[in-house]
């Protein structure tokens, strides 16, 4: 017997908040990425680990809030908690492969290919481990064709995320980035969920596990809280939300203007003629 599936119990409710949860972890993870671009390397790790977190945290985040809407109306769903907390795991930990290497090799050519496909498969490794968390009485089966479609659109708005956070230095060209990210992560989930199908077992009992409300929602607190203390981060760190570099004077990088950069040379003061006098050579002086 098939379960009739329902991902909008709430209406519209569950989509819109999810999909405002992947636009916020999208654009701190961003701008946290152009940041680490235009920093000295002993600062770039830690950048790019908070923009990982915060990828990571707000796709999860987003999914389990996509996930409050859904139901089967045969059976009663609930979760695993240990699958739960692997799936934002595996979020974080393939985010992060990602982003470092483009935070390290530069958002362009192979390196951007890598980073971005490990990105997108990072996502969709998040999604369908959360799914595979689930319990019912019933057996999850999943058509071949919309799964790989929901992969490659994760893996293309990854390579487009991080090609953004390489090339785009304005904050409202950061903005337009996130929410395109944030609508491509959304996409990739409900994609995946078209592709489900629940075969009922036939039994009234109640599967093992918590419920979506014992659960999902106290979980849902901490990557929420963090998200909130990665935007304080982002907003009071100095010239973060223009994306401008900070003044070095040790290292000449590529793509900043060179009145940054201190130079040890001496300088003609304004007024004071260089002298061109060889030796032995006589000047009359006008006093």
């Amino acid at each position: 017997m098939q379960g009739t599936v329902d991902g909008f119990s709430y209406g519209l409710v569950t989509p819109l908040a999810a999909y405002l949860m992947a636009c916020l972890g999208g654009a701190l993870g961003l701008r946290c990425t152009t940041r680490s671009m235009l920093v000295t390397r002993s600062w770039r790790p830690g950048w790019l680990a908070l923009g990982s977190a915060a990828i990571g945290s707000g796709i999860w985040t987003m999914h389990f809030i996509a996930m409050m809407g859904f139901s089967v109306q045969e059976t009663p769903v609930r979760y695993d908690r240990l699958t739960t907390f692997a799936s934002l795991g595996v979020a974080i930990v393939m985010v992060g492969i990602g982003i470092f290497i483009v935070g390290y090799k530069g958002a362009s050519g192979t390196a951007l290919f890598t980073g971005g496909t490990i990105t997108g498969l990072g996502i969709a490794s998040m999604h369908y481990l959360g799914m595979a968390g689930m319990r019912l009485n019933g057996k999850l089966e999943y058509n071949t064709f919309t799964v790989s479609a929901s992969v490659v659109i994760a893996v293309v708005a990854a390579i487009a995320a991080l090609w953004a956070a390489g090339q785009v230095r304005g904050f409202m060209w950061s903005v337009g980035a996130s929410l395109v990210m944030g609508l491509a992560v959304s996409g990739m989930h409900y994609t995946g969920m078209a592709a489900l199908n629940v075969h009922l077992h036939g039994s009234a009992s109640t599967p093992a596990g918590d419920s979506p409300a014992t659960l999902l929602a106290p979980l849902m607190v901490g990557p929420l809280a963090f998200l909130l203390l990665a935007g304080v981060v982002v907003m009071f760190d100095p010239l973060m939300v223009m994306g401008k570099p900070d003044w070095s004077p040790a290292e000449q990088k590529p793509g900043i203007p060179a009145h940054t950069v201190r130079h040890t040379g001496r300088r003609t003061v304004p007024g004071q003629r260089r002298s061109s006098r060889r030796p032995g050579s006589r000047t009359p002086q006008n006093w």
